[in-house]
């Protein structure tokens, strides 16, 4: 097992970004075999759904993330929450109050839970 990374607050900021504008490539790499997420019209998805859906969803084009919060409950845990704003080519905006959990996992972090409450 390789050394814990350090998580520096933009850097979290970031990988949740591009949890909502990356692609499955970097789903395979950053999401943990354990994933859960709650997402609304969807309900619960396990890690091999969320990928398997990856293969045909449309990408979000950008994301703005207001009201951050960020917690650090241990040196390999990391919880962020904060209201999205989605942006796909076409559609309305996507407005939901997100939380994700990440654990350090050898020399990078892993997505481990995702929720999204739709606000209207």
């Amino acid at each position: 097992m390789g050394l814990r990374p350090a998580m520096q607050d933009y850097e979290a900021w970031e990988l949740e970004r591009q949890f909502w504008t990356g692609g499955l490539e970097f789903y395979e790499r950053h999401l943990d075999c354990e994933c859960l997420m709650a997402l609304p019209g969807v309900g619960v998805m396990r890690a091999a759904e969320i990928l398997a859906s990856m293969k045909d969803a449309p990408r979000w084009v950008s994301v703005e993330m207001a009201e951050r919060a960020m917690t650090k409950p241990s040196e390999i845990i990391l919880v962020l929450a904060y209201r999205a704003t989605g942006h796909r080519n076409g559609s309305a905006p996507y407005n939901a109050v997100c939380t994700s959990t990440h654990r350090a996992a050898g020399t990078m972090w892993k997505l481990v839970q995702h929720q999204q409450t739709l606000v209207r």
